[in-house]
């Protein structure tokens, strides 16, 4: 017979290692490529010494002169607070009981709540990697009654929860609910609130998750930003990556010219290429207007993809449109206390009851922190313009209901 305590130790023995699993590899394919460690956190911090520039004890002369003067590598420490990830699975008591004569239809149960948990932390860890660790999702251009036009909709999908934020601060009590995405005209819809309006300029973020979220590429590039990990970039120099506006078309010397300058300028090996679709279509038509072979190459992860002399080239639906990034993904490693856990109560369990509701619930729960040894040696190209006809505008009739 099916219990809450058969739920709960499918729960630990069964599904927890697969969903760590996807998470850890199939989530993202920059995800698969940085390394995982627990090494350099203390406590709830990551404290990390990063070496920069050449030990200095090196030289030449005659052999009845003196020796070289010594002098170490150069360190800063890097200080960065874990941040809290979760993700959270709901079952119904009735639902449950239900089942209690029925292992397949548990079975069912459990496997569809814990493939739509993969798929929401999937896309979140996803959007975190190309963030500034703030959450921000989008900026509000106008609103039609609880049609909401923003800057860019690559960041929202259907049944997100998200706060709004004004210069004033928090305007909602509770989290709205987005029911569909138009990613033609950039815009969404979300269900009607009494007490909240949206106004141009408001900005949305993921609920209760405002400046919580690990710091990725874009708090990297963000060039508003003084320090990065506890370190001053007017004093280190070194933090500051390789940025290029380009405003123009993609091509082979367009990359290459920034590959070039990493590895004179910094001895960063480049070894995967992140951009947008846009710009990994307008790439394929230069390769395709110069009759170059295509090579196509296969990450971890199973994904499949083209490539620039052999350096993969990834479309991620969160590159902004006219996009490139170029990472030495050896220099990136995710800090974490822990690999994904189900938070335990003090009697062991992780289905509680929830309070008032008949409903049970379960939390996965993450401690990381995303940290790169050498900015330097990553770069962004950005402005880069496309003659490529866009599938979204152009006059193709595009069903996008299920673009999610």
């Amino acid at each position: 017979m099916v219990t809450l305590q058969t739920a709960e130790s499918a729960l630990k023995n069964v599904y927890l290692g697969v969903v760590a699993n996807q998470l850890n590899v199939n989530a993202n394919p920059l995800l698969a490529k940085i390394k995982k460690s627990s090494k350099d956190v203390w406590g709830k911090e990551v404290r990390k010494l990063a070496p920069f520039g050449i030990n200095g004890g090196i030289g030449a002369g005659s052999e009845t002169d003196s020796l070289p003067n010594s002098s170490g590598n150069g360190y800063v420490q890097f200080i960065a607070e874990l941040k809290n990830l979760y993700g959270k699975i709901e079952i119904s008591d009735k639902a449950v009981r239900a089942s209690a004569n029925n292992v397949g239809a548990f079975v069912n149960l459990l496997s569809d709540e814990m493939e739509g948990l993969v798929k929401a932390s999937a896309f979140n860890l996803g959007r975190m990697l190309y963030g500034d660790g703030s959450g921000k999702l989008a900026v509000v251009d106008s609103i039609t009654g609880t049609t909401v036009k923003c800057n860019k909709v690559n960041n929202l999908i259907e049944g997100m929860l998200v706060d709004v934020y004004s210069s004033a601060g928090k305007k909602n009590t509770a989290p709205i609910k987005i029911t569909y995405v138009d990613r033609v005209n950039k815009t969404f819809t979300y269900l009607s609130s009494a007490e909240l309006t949206i106004a141009k300029n408001d900005v949305l973020y993921v609920q209760g998750s405002k400046d919580f979220e690990i710091s990725g590429l874009g708090k990297l590039f963000d060039t508003s930003a003084t320090s990065i990990y506890g370190v001053s970039k007017s004093e280190h120099p070194w933090l500051n990556p390789y940025q290029a506006t380009s405003e123009t078309e993609i091509s082979d010397i367009l990359i290459q010219q920034a590959i070039d300058f990493l590895d004179m300028n910094t001895d960063s090996k480049i070894n995967f290429i992140s951009c947008s679709s846009t710009v990994r279509r307008a790439y394929q038509e230069y390769l395709g207007a110069y009759r170059r072979n295509i090579d196509i190459a296969e990450l971890e992860g199973g994904y499949k993809t083209i490539s620039h002399n052999g350096i993969p080239v990834v479309a991620d639906r969160f590159v902004d449109d006219d996009t490139m990034y170029l990472l030495n993904t050896n220099d990136f490693t995710l800090h974490e206390l822990c690999d994904w856990q189900w938070i335990e109560g003090e009697d062991g369990r992780i289905l509680k009851q929830n309070q008032g509701f008949p409903t049970y619930s379960a939390t996965l729960v993450k401690y990381a922190e995303l940290i790169c040894d050498k900015p330097c040696g990553q770069a962004k190209i950005s402005g880069i313009k496309s003659s490529v006809t866009n599938p979204f505008t152009s006059n193709i009739t595009v069903n996008t209901a299920n673009e999610a």
